[in-house]
């Protein structure tokens, strides 16, 4: 029998023994872990504001399920730091004072009444303390497992989407069926977990509906790796102080939502985050007012709000839904097999489709492409129109866009509002429509 034994006596023992002492490794794992989530906490957040204005959803996905993870984790361990420490404290002043002496307070019967039934004594304070601490540890780590649970149920829909039901390495019918029928599983068994979870093992309690579920229950056991925290999960069901904290954190968090979710509203008409317009200067489209971390460019970007140059530069971050535009205005740029997405580094070469395998195949496709962006795009500075050809390019923090120099030399010293003009179709006519309007100030240098 080994040492590590779970049924032996001198096993038991030594968990007693760590029971004891395990509030010094509470606070070492705390300290540690505090540090590292405000060091991590910060670039998270800029990671994930990156990834969704750059529209990248499969990054935003993980950095937004990162920075919920390390929010949960991060308040309750400072809330462990904070009940540890009024336990240390409350032992330190028990051994200087003892027990509490009501009589010796003086007050009125009825306070003294009241207070004995409210505290009963110090040690019963201390207790529940300690009681706290231990399981709000536990619970900290165990709500981390429940945000990948739901981030792996998400994941499998969006794979049963992508992969069979317009994956092309089954037959249309048969990955529609399948597909259908896996995706309506996984929603109706997610939807059965969290009923179950909610009412603390409801399914699992009637004979009929038991047999039901347990198939749903061990599918989702391996999809939300809850056999990896199950233990954790029925040792808290099974105490009723567990499940009293449980109940109180959950209100805990949706105040802390709602509080971070306010905002002060300082007019009724005027705000920060207005698009740039003939009366408003939005810093997100002048590249040398983006210089904090958390900065990012707009829809279109020029230098400066003031320009001592004969030539404005105008940069235009590339994003999804301007390629979307360019397929609609030229079909036949939009090819047979979608490959945005999720893709790997490891395969260099791999080629665009069956029919486009030569480098001066998709040299040409790129020409063609930059040539129906130009034909969407135009621009004016006030009322004059300005036919300039973008090129791509890779622009501030190496992001890719296109990229134009407007010769302005023409132009009087003053202020001037820069229109981005686009080409939109609309109920089966071509109207121009003005994508964005920047004011900037032209001066000699």
């Amino acid at each position: 029998m080994g040492n590590n034994d779970y049924n032996s006596p001198s096993f038991k023992k030594l968990l007693d023994s760590l029971q004891q002492q395990s509030w010094e490794l509470e606070l070492i794992i705390s300290g540690f872990a505090i540090f590292g989530l405000f060091t991590a906490y910060e670039p998270l957040r800029l990671e994930m504001v990156n990834a969704e204005n750059e529209q990248h959803i499969y990054r935003f996905v993980a950095y937004f399920i990162l920075h919920i993870a390390s929010s949960i984790l991060l308040f309750n361990l400072l809330l462990h730091v904070i009940l540890r420490g009024l336990w240390i404290g409350a032992l330190g002043l028990r051994y200087v004072s003892g027990d509490i002496e009501f009589e010796t307070l003086n007050y009125a019967q009825r306070f003294t009444n009241y207070l004995k039934k409210r505290i009963v004594s110090f040690d019963r304070y201390i207790a529940n303390l300690e009681n706290y601490c231990s399981v709000l540890f536990a619970i900290s780590f165990l709500l981390i497992f429940y945000v990948l649970a739901m981030t792996t149920v998400i994941i499998s829909m969006v794979l049963v989407g992508s992969f069979i039901i317009e994956g092309d390495w089954l037959p249309e019918w048969l990955g529609s069926i399948l597909g259908t029928i896996l995706m309506l599983f996984i929603v109706f068994g997610m939807l059965l977990t969290f009923i179950d979870f909610l009412t603390q093992g409801l399914l699992k309690k009637n004979k009929w509906v038991a047999k039901f579920y347990f198939p749903v229950y061990w599918v989702f056991s391996f999809l939300t790796l809850s056999f990896l925290y199950r233990p954790l999960v029925y040792n808290f069901l099974d105490n009723k102080f567990g499940k009293r904290l449980i109940l109180l954190l959950a209100p805990i968090y949706l105040v802390i939502l709602i509080i971070t979710s306010l905002e002060y509203r300082h007019s009724n008409y005027l705000e920060k985050d207005l698009n740039s317009s003939s009366v408003f200067a939005n810093k997100k489209n002048y590249l040398d007012m983006l210089i904090e971390d958390g900065d990012f460019p707009g829809d279109v970007v020029i230098p400066s709000k003031v320009i001592t140059t004969s030539y404005l530069n105008v940069f235009i971050p590339f994003s999804e839904h301007l390629e979307e535009r360019i397929f609609l205005h030229n079909d036949s740029l939009r090819p047979k097999k979608d490959r945005r997405g999720l893709t790997s580094g490891i395969n260099i070469n791999t080629n665009w489709s069956d029919e486009i395998t030569s480098l001066s195949q998709k040299d040409s496709i790129r020409k063609v492409y930059l040539k129906t962006f130009n034909e969407i795009y135009s621009f004016q500075v006030d009322t004059l129109n300005r036919d300039e050809d973008f090129i791509l390019t890779t622009g501030m923090n190496d992001l890719l866009g296109f990229e134009t120099f407007l010769k302005i030399s023409d132009i009087e010293e003053g202020k001037h509002i820069l229109r981005l003009k686009r080409m939109r179709k609309e109920k089966g006519s071509v109207v121009t429509v003005t994508e964005a309007a920047i004011p900037f100030w032209k001066f000699k240098d």
